[in-house]
């Protein structure tokens, strides 16, 4: 079982057995939330910005980091794909590089994290990443994509289930979107949406067919 858990924001945390995984992590107080509360010896960050590179809050004594790294290399049990991107759409020149992760776990689970990505994927970068199982995709707008943005990704990256991040939640201090727009698109496309009253999503790899075109909005982080 591949538990994918959601600390608000852009930070998320994968966990396949005994190891994990936490990718842009926040330091909390800085946009409103609770700061994550897991520990892991491997972290990810997307790029340099205060609110995707808190890894102090997050990172296990003689642990490692991997900042805005792309090609191909090993995080401990974890695989992963770095791609060079944007955080805008004008070639980083008003927000910078943001680096996009395909991770694939343990247990063969392909999970896909966007961070601040400001633009669709051009064919090049999708040829990169694609199949994915899992999408972790910002819909808020403002600093990155919007949601229709992201469901063109989605479809690109030929996805199964799209989790959606950085948008607004009661006490985020950025002006963000909220989730309402993003499942009334989905619902409006034909996709199946799934609304867990929890942090995480539980996946069996061996059930992912079933989650084909599935939105699952997690209620809560932590």
């Amino acid at each position: 079982m591949v538990r994918v858990r959601w600390h608000g924001h852009a930070c998320f945390e994968i966990i396949d057995g005994d190891s994990n995984l936490i990718i842009d992590p926040h330091d909390g107080s800085s946009i409103g939330l609770r700061k994550p509360s897991s520990k892991s010896r491997f972290v990810l960050l997307t790029h340099e910005h205060f609110d995707h590179n808190a890894y102090p809050i997050v990172l296990e004594s003689g642990g490692r980091v991997e900042s805005m790294k792309t090609g191909d290399f090993e995080l401990g049990p974890f695989r992963v794909r770095g791609v060079s991107t944007f955080h805008d759409k004008e070639g980083g020149r008003r927000r910078g590089r943001n680096v996009v992760y395909r991770i694939t776990t343990p247990s063969g689970v392909t999970i896909f994290h966007a961070g601040d990505l400001g633009h669709v994927l051009d064919q090049d970068q999708v040829a990169k990443l694609k199949p994915i199982d899992v999408a972790l995709l910002p819909v808020g707008g403002t600093f990155t994509i919007d949601h229709e943005e992201a469901f063109r990704v989605f479809e690109d990256l030929e996805g199964r289930i799209f989790i959606p991040m950085h948008y607004w939640i009661t006490g985020v201090n950025l002006p963000l979107n909220t989730i309402d727009n993003t499942i009334k698109y989905a619902s409006s496309k034909g996709y199946r949406v799934v609304e867990v009253n929890s942090s995480y999503l539980d996946i069996d790899p061996g059930e992912l067919e079933k989650y084909r075109r599935t939105l699952v909005v997690l209620k809560k982080y932590g």
